[in-house]
Parts: C-alpha cells; sequence; structure tokens
C-alpha cells in the first residue's frame, strides 16, 4: 500500500492520537502517503445530556464507522473505552496501541485530593461509573453532570461551574497538560476505570486484509489481551448502556488478572499464565468476572 486515509474525531485528543497513530505507522513505512479523514460526530455536536445519556456509546463513533463502511477511509481510530461492545459485522478492532496509564484524575484548584473535600464539594462528572464509585467512597459529595471535551470541562472549572474535576489521566496526558493543574491519581482500589481506558485502537473493514497487514506491527500484545477481556466482561453485561461498568484487566507476575464491578458490586478473577493467554481465554475471563457480578445481582443495575 502506498496510501492510507485515516478517519478522527475533530477533538484536540482525537487529533492527537490520530496523528500519534500516524507518525507510528510512517516510523515503519517512511513512504506511506496518510491523509487525515476529520468527521464530526453526534457526540462532538452540542447536544442536550438527557440525549447524551439515552444515546449511549457509539455517540463518538457511528459516523468514523460510516466512513470506512463507505470506503472513505481505510481505517479509524478511536478511543477504546468510547467502542460498543459489538461492532457492526463488517467491521473489526485490528489493533491496539500499548495502553497508557488507564486511571482516572481528580482536578481541583481548591482542595488539594478528594480526601480533602469538605462536604457537598461540588465533583464535575457525567459518568454513571465515576459518581457511583466516588459516592461509595464520599457519600456527601455533590456530583455536577458536566459533557464536552477535556478543554470544554476544563474550562467550565476554571469558572466555577463546579470544584472538582474528574478526567481519565490519560487524555491530559496525551494532551500534555497533565502538569498545568493540580491533580491527584486515584488509586484503582477506590476507582475502577471504564473498560478500554487508556489505551487507542483501530478499527477497519473485516476483508481488507492489505491494511490489516499494514497496521498489524503497531499492536501490542499484552494491552490487546486486557482490552479482549474487558471488552468481553462489558459486552456479556451489555455494557453499551449506561451503567455505571468498570473493568481493569493486568498482569501480576505469571498472572492475568481482571476486575470488574458495577455499581457497588465488584468480582475478579485470576489466570495463572506463562505466556499472554489466548483470545478465547481472555474472552472467557471477562464472561467468568460477567457471570459473577450477575450472581450478585448485577442484573437489577443493567438495562431492560
Amino acid at each position: 500500500m502506498n496510501s492510507l486515509r485515516i478517519a478522527t474525531r475533530r477533538s484536540p485528543l482525537a487529533l492527537w492520537q490520530t496523528q500519534f497513530v500516524a507518525q507510528a505507522l510512517k516510523n515503519f513505512y517512511p513512504k506511506l502517503a496518510i491523509t487525515l479523514v476529520p468527521i464530526q460526530t453526534q457526540g462532538d455536536k452540542k447536544l442536550a445530556p438527557r440525549y447524551a445519556e439515552e444515546s449511549g456509546k457509539g455517540l463518538f463513533t457511528k459516523e468514523l464507522e460510516g466512513a470506512l463502511l463507505k470506503k472513505k477511509a481505510d481505517i479509524a481510530v478511536h478511543s477504546v473505552k468510547d467502542l460498543p461492545g459489538d461492532l457492526p459485522s463488517d467491521l473489526k478492532l485490528a489493533v491496539i496501541l500499548a495502553r497508557e496509564d488507564p486511571r482516572d484524575v481528580y482536578v481541583s484548584h481548591r482542595y488539594p485530593s478528594i480526601e480533602a473535600c469538605p462536604p457537598n464539594t461540588r465533583i464535575g462528572t457525567s459518568s454513571l461509573r465515576r459518581q457511583s464509585q466516588l459516592k461509595s467512597y464520599r457519600s456527601d459529595l455533590t456530583f455536577i453532570s458536566l459533557h464536552g471535551n477535556v478543554g470544554t470541562r476544563l474550562l467550565k472549572l476554571q469558572k466555577g461551574t463546579c470544584d472538582a474535576l474528574i478526567l481519565a489521566y490519560a487524555g491530559l496526558k496525551r494532551l500534555g497538560i497533565e502538569n498545568d493543574y493540580p491533580i491527584q491519581l486515584i488509586p484503582l482500589n477506590i476507582l475502577l476505570p471504564a473498560p478500554g481506558q487508556g489505551a487507542i485502537g483501530i478499527e477497519c473493514r473485516a476483508d481488507d486484509i492489505k491494511t490489516q497487514t499494514l497496521i498489524t506491527p503497531l499492536q501490542d500484545p499484552k494491552s490487546a489481551c486486557s482490552i479482549l477481556a474487558e471488552r468481553s466482561l462489558s459486552r456479556h453485561l451489555g455494557g453499551g448502556c449506561q451503567v455505571p461498568l468498570a473493568a481493569f484487566a493486568f498482569f501480576e507476575n505469571k498472572t492475568f488478572c481482571l476486575k470488574g464491578g458495577i455499581g457497588h458490586l465488584q468480582a475478579e478473577r485470576k489466570l495463572k499464565t506463562k505466556e499472554i493467554p489466548t483470545t478465547t481465554e481472555a474472552e472467557e475471563l471477562g464472561r467468568a468476572v460477567a457471570e459473577d457480578l450477575l450472581q450478585q445481582g448485577a442484573r437489577a443495575l443493567l438495562c431492560p
């Protein structure tokens, strides 16, 4: 292949991720001509909060997938946590890049940490996952629903719409602004991330073998295994709905671990392994954790 068209959202973070992928490909293929295809998605438009909540996942990906299906682009670059569990049958998530730190971060000029917040501190986040877990940790906090990209939410913080924000650390780091604000990295035992958080994925047409071969060098096997397990858990629980779903898979010595949660419920499974688990093993681990959560009563927290 001599050229490649990459579909991307127009937000600063999305463009950074796409340019990162483009440069990584150029490192392998210096003569490859790459064209960006910026697309405005429904999630990037000024939507009413209720619409955003009801639309669920796919809000930031549908138009990019449409460009792939219409052959207006060869690949699409996504934040994996934005992708629905079930992709269109003609498309596939072909590559997962090395994952960035998946933790969430607390941002505030007023109070140095969540622990230092007085009662009724206004925390800005539209994520049910973040609200649910933080309410378990600090039931005396007040949550303000905020929508928009990273820059928009940081601006609302500066204007006093809220006292603090909860954001994905990976986004701040990729934009190079993680040192521009007072932050606290929130431990995973307090706030478990969304499935796929911190990972960049590349989607393409399932029958486009040439493109899949071209982008294969960007695959990070350990990150891909973790994402497979997390997405399997999410898919088994119907994770396209707006539910407080969390998942994080990781390697600990010779053990592959997956932690999952929905609302106040938590479950963990471990798989002893000398190598990276197979696709089947990773997906089975995801289903097993999902079943553990269902046995604890998670079905009552899911969409009907």
